[in-house]
């Protein structure tokens, strides 16, 4: 995978670039961006550099076809994972590396739920525990495979879980000599700040537009207006503009739920029947993997904070638009003001916080859309 290959982020490409022809290579990096923005096909890109420079010309073109087949022998990764048919207990990367290559070769933006997905373990909640820590140390304790760097991508390092982040510690601070850590995050808040202390970390911007747009051109042969629509309704995420292109975004099923959700919560003021369509719907969603749950709840806040904006008139930041042709956020959006946008983000993030660790679903979706309900007719003034 090369620079060029990547969309958009032209002044992180230029440093790492210039950080591997000044042989300024930090020991450890952390790479910071939301979903679909490029840091795992970015950071892959900055290691094919690292490990293939002063090469001569055919041993080059060997380094990159391994690149091409993410199979170089001193490029390493590890990656949430979870026990399935394949590895019953303890698991680590390297009982999924078929599948990993599968996911960087077929959708390098892609994001945890797709990797869930393609493992068919979305009902479980994957992790780097310290089983991973272990391989990782005993993998870099080994001389380089063609005697250069060695590089470790640690993707989705906020999975990582308190016993496998403190047994990294020293060796991310003091690395063998030659050994590039490259930690990749969507959420900089759950790294321990340990380890963040000891990383250099580049923060990347969600993609611009103009930059989904081309892509969108050149790779699916959409035309310009379509693409047009689709980038502003990606909001910076290849991956989300992707799964639009082929009809294929979780958001579909997400908007629906949503939507009955919301007026499920509007008639049960006063209203008993609707309370058992609000029960009913926390039991079709506890049936959900948890992923899927923590992924829908985050669909939610999204679309509360759309219409929040527009309720502000802020219509210059609108990019949802809804596909249910009896829905408009026009309308519900005046329901949604500075009197009660907290606590309905608080709410919605606690019960992500509490089904991440374990918590009956059923029992927490449903406190929550008795609050909804409470909180959506909330005065506004």
């Amino acid at each position: 995978m090369l620079f060029e290959d990547i969309l958009g982020q032209e002044h992180i490409k230029n440093h790492l670039t210039q950080s591997v022809y000044n042989g300024r290579i930090p020991h450890a990096q952390l790479f910071v961006g939301n979903e679909g923005c490029g840091t795992l096909p970015m950071a892959i890109a900055y290691a094919q550099s690292i490990l293939c420079a002063n090469k001569s010309d055919d041993s080059k073109d060997d380094c990159v076809a391994k690149f091409k087949n993410i199979s170089h022998p001193d490029l390493h990764f590890a990656f949430p994972v979870t026990t399935s048919d394949k590895a019953k207990s303890h698991p680590v990367s390297s009982h999924y590396l078929e599948e990993w290559r599968q996911l960087v070769k077929e959708q390098p933006y892609g994001n945890l739920f797709d990797w869930y997905n393609l493992l068919g373990v979305d009902n479980k909640q994957g992790q780097i525990g310290v089983d991973e820590a272990q391989d990782i140390v005993k993998s870099l304790s080994l001389k380089a495979y063609e005697g250069g760097y060695k590089v470790m991508i640690i993707w989705m390092a906020e999975k990582m879980n308190t016993a496998c982040a403190n047994k990294l510690l020293k060796l991310i601070e003091e690395p063998p000599s030659k050994t590039v850590f490259i930690l990749i995050t969507e959420d900089e808040e759950q790294i321990i700040n340990t380890i963040k202390s000891r990383c250099q970390i580049l923060q990347f911007p969600p993609l611009a537009e103009n930059v989904i747009v081309d892509a969108l051109i050149k790779n699916y042969g959409v035309d310009v207006s379509l693409a047009t629509k689709i980038a502003h309704q990606s909001n910076g995420n290849y991956n989300k503009a992707c799964d639009l292109v082929y009809q294929d975004s979780e958001d579909l099923q997400f908007e629906e739920w949503f939507i009955f959700w919301i007026r499920s919560a509007f008639k049960a003021k006063g209203n008993k029947e609707a309370i058992h369509d609000l029960i009913s719907w926390s039991d079709t969603i506890s049936k959900t993997g948890r992923e899927t749950q923590k992924q829908f709840l985050n669909y939610c806040l999204d679309f509360f904070r759309q219409a929040l904006l527009l309720n502000y008139k802020a219509q210059e930041l609108i990019y949802l638009e809804p596909k249910t042709e009896t829905f408009k956020l026009e309308k519900f959006a005046p329901f949604v003001h500075g009197n009660n946008i907290l606590e309905i983000s608080d709410e919605l993030q606690d019960a992500i916080y509490h089904i991440e660790r374990n918590g009956n679903s059923k029992i927490i979706l449903t406190d929550l859309s008795i609050k909804l309900t409470r909180l959506l007719h909330k005065n506004p003034d």
